[in-house]
């Protein structure tokens, strides 16, 4: 095959890699019913005035396993946190002791299982759109380098390439989604 081929390929295998990473991340967001630190990463607070993540104001810590502790680095920023945590409605009572905010994570129930599934389903529906639309783009390249004057032969089998590599990321995403599925049901 051509280098500019092996260059569309790469960049195709590439892109769909940031689109299975971009999945995991964006799930690590749905809460499976224990408490994480990750469940306020998109929490924002007004920090002078600036939205700045909480990550960056204050510790985070999953005291078990139903609690999350948030301690600020600063005493006068329990007041501005606790309000953008209600703000991010994520379902989460924050409670101010004075010291840090404590929050305890409710038992989820049947139902908001379920949302969550649903969620985490249109998630990966967003990967899989992604990983179509980076294999439209590599077809295109492969055509274009077949009006070029790449051989015919070589552009098929590139695009079969494609087609292969589509199918393994779609496949990838289904894993990786049935993984948080389960998560999700355990009770």
């Amino acid at each position: 095959m051509t280098e500019e081929i092996n260059f569309i390929l790469d960049s195709a295998k590439e892109a769909m890699s940031a689109s299975v990473a971009h999945l995991e991340k964006e799930l690590l967001n749905i809460r499976a019913g224990k408490a994480s630190p990750q469940m306020l990463g998109g929490v924002f607070v007004d920090y002078y005035g600036s939205q700045t993540p909480i990550s960056q104001v204050a510790n985070i810590n999953a005291a078990d396993a139903r609690t999350l502790t948030v301690t600020p680095w600063e005493k006068n920023m329990l007041g501005p946190i606790e309000k953008a945590i209600m703000i991010a409605n994520l379902g989460l009572n924050p409670m101010n002791n004075g010291e840090n905010i404590i929050i305890n994570i409710p038992a989820l129930t049947e139902e908001r299982r379920r949302d969550l599934v649903k969620q985490a389903k249109q998630e990966a529906e967003d990967a899989k759109i992604g990983i179509r639309n980076h294999r439209k783009d590599a077809n295109t390249d492969i055509k274009k380098e077949e009006k070029n004057g790449t051989a015919e032969d070589i552009c098929k089998k590139a695009e079969e390439d494609v087609q292969k590599l589509t199918d393994s990321f779609i496949k990838k995403i289904e894993e990786v989604l049935a993984v948080k599925e389960a998560e999700i049901m355990k009770v």
